[in-house]
This record gives C-alpha cells, sequence and structure tokens, in this order.
C-alpha cells in the first residue's frame, strides 16, 4: 500500500485545478503546467483536496499511485512557490554572469561557456553564485545539472561548480 499515494493534497490559495479527463491543468501565479494521468489512477477533486486512487492491484499501478501524487504535488508548489537551486563557484578566476538569456562561463577553458537557459527558467548569476529559479522542478534540476557538468568540482583543489550545500571530500595530494 503506497503511503505516498494515499495522502490527500489540499489546494492552496490562488491556484486552479482543472480536470479534463486524465488531463489535469494547475495554474497559478508562476504559470500553468499540465499534466497527463496513466490510464491506472483516477483522480478525485472535492472541496480542495485532492486525493488519487489506483483502479487495481497490479504492479503497474502500485509504481504509479505514489508518483502520480508527488508529480502534481511538485506542479501545485510550482505554480504558487517555485523552485530554486543555487550553485557555487569555486576556482581562481571562475566567474559568471547572464547576458540576456545566456548564462556565460568562464572556468578556466581557453574559451569562455555560454549557455542559453529554457523558456520558464529565470537564472541570477553574481559572480561566483548561480540561482536557477522556475516552476517546474524537474526543469529546474536538470539545468542546475547541465550547469555543474560544465566543470564538475575536483577533488584535489575543490575547484569547480558545485551545489550551495555540496560537500567535496578533499583528497591529499602526493608527497
Amino acid at each position: 500500500m503506497s503511503r505516498i499515494g494515499n495522502n490527500p493534497i489540499i489546494l492552496p490559495e490562488g491556484v486552479k485545478l482543472k480536470i479534463d479527463g486524465s488531463m489535469i491543468e494547475i495554474s497559478g501565479k508562476n504559470g500553468t503546467q499540465s499534466y497527463c494521468l496513466h490510464e491506472n489512477i483516477k483522480i478525485n477533486f472535492i472541496d480542495d483536496v485532492i486525493n488519487f486512487n489506483r483502479i487495481d492491484d497490479s504492479s503497474v499501478s502500485r509504481a504509479m499511485h505514489g508518483t502520480t501524487r508527488q508529480i502534481v504535488n511538485n506542479m501545485i508548489i510550482g505554480v504558487s512557490d517555485g523552485f530554486k537551486k543555487e550553485l557555487e563557484i569555486v576556482g581562481v578566476g571562475y566567474q559568471a554572469s547572464v547576458q540576456g538569456s545566456r548564462l556565460k562561463l568562464q572556468l578556466g577553458y581557453s574559451h569562455d561557456i555560454f549557455f542559453d537557459f529554457p523558456e520558464g527558467i529565470t537564472i541570477e548569476a553574481d559572480r561566483t553564485a548561480v540561482s536557477v529559479k522556475g516552476s517546474d522542478k524537474q526543469l529546474v534540476g536538470s539545468v542546475a545539472s547541465k550547469i555543474r557538468s560544465f566543470r564538475k568540482p575536483e577533488p584535489y583543489k575543490g575547484k569547480g561548480v558545485r551545489y550551495k550545500d555540496e560537500y567535496i571530500k578533499i583528497k591529499q595530494g602526493k608527497t
């Protein structure tokens, strides 16, 4: 039995939910998102409370029960509050700046890296701090991961792009 799938979602103020067959559309102050429900999952929406039920007890239904509930919950949080990932750049001469809809990264290579960020994502850069914001949790995480992949933190000096709370285990150099 899915404990996550059985938890109800209470719709916050300012968020609207529209159900059209198997399509769910959620809109709020940060935009609109839509999601297509799996055929084995049914949705009940009564008095600003959303519940999810599965039609049978198959493994696919059990797997999609909690997943669907959490995806819809993340959509509601995204359109009401939004998501944010913070990155920091460590290294002498390493820096970032925003130029229009591009992120310019100087990460010790012989060339600058220009990253065009997708629609629905806003990036703020202050030399060594980069903040990725948006209403889609998966998109925010993938954009932050892509920026980090340009120069992952190396284990000897810790130079590179890392998440703000990320701990890098520093190795000892040769003696």
